[in-house]
């Protein structure tokens, strides 16, 4: 019995890290990953948020010799909100501006984020009720829906 009250024990322990996965957003995506990044631009641009860069990670491995599935970044941000939550917390900063990456795995592509009250929640500035917190989950859900396309 011993024996299978450890193995029972270390599953969940083990377990635990893989379910415990919950600020990140997944949102399944119709297109590759070239195109669905490009409908998020587009979606960004026409919210009026800035982007500050589109990195291509698979490229990046290309150019050291090494093979990746496609996958990209996109770093963007609105100053309105953004500001707010620096405004609560400096530190807020090393999570700003937000990013969505686009990815491809097992034929299917992939918008994932993490949620930015989850994001945030370490910071003793900021509150968890701030509005701007539900603005910019409000904000990603949209834009990453609109990239999806479906």
């Amino acid at each position: 019995m011993k024996p299978l009250m450890s193995f029972a024990a270390a599953l969940v322990v083990f377990a635990a890290p893989a379910l415990a996965d919950d600020d990140l957003m997944r949102v399944e995506a119709q297109g590759d990953v070239p195109s669905v990044m490009d409908a998020l631009v587009a979606a960004v641009e026409g919210a009026g948020a800035t982007i500050f860069a589109r990195v291509d990670h698979a490229e990046g491995a290309q150019g050291a010799g090494m093979e990746l599935a496609p996958a990209q970044v996109l770093i963007f941000g609105n100053p309105k909100l953004g500001t707010q939550a620096m405004q609560a917390d400096p530190e807020a900063g090393l999570f700003l501006p937000m990013k969505v990456l686009v990815y491809a795995k097992d034929g299917q592509t992939w918008l994932v984020y993490q949620d930015p009250e989850e994001m945030l929640e370490d910071l003793a500035g900021i509150d968890d009720d701030a509005a701007y917190l539900d603005q910019m989950a409000a904000a990603l859900q949209k834009l990453t829906a609109a990239a999806a396309g479906g």
